[in-house]
């Protein structure tokens, strides 16, 4: 996996930010903070997408617990949407 997952990113940080205080671990194909749809306000994560995988480790173990724009970051190694647990909504009878 070769995308990280960026939690607790302060409301000012941009992509741009996220995308210059990431690539001092290795080079980036994509940063992106995740906005609200309604508001376009950041929704304090993001995702950064490093060109090599062993980049991407190397994040989780520099960069997790750092502070990014006042705000101490949490990183980890993004989960695969289809490696999710489904939710199903059954009858409880």
């Amino acid at each position: 996996m070769r995308k990280v997952f960026v939690g607790s990113l302060s409301w000012s940080t941009d992509d741009q930010s996220l995308s210059n205080y990431f690539s001092k671990v290795g080079q980036i194909e994509e940063s992106v903070v995740i906005k609200d749809r309604e508001t376009g306000r950041s929704r304090g994560f993001g995702f950064v997408t490093y060109a090599k995988e062993e980049d991407a480790v190397l994040a989780t173990e520099r960069l997790d617990g750092k502070e990014l724009d006042g705000r101490e970051i949490k990183v980890s190694l993004a989960q695969d949407r289809d490696s999710k647990p489904k939710r199903t909504f059954g009858s409880r009878y």
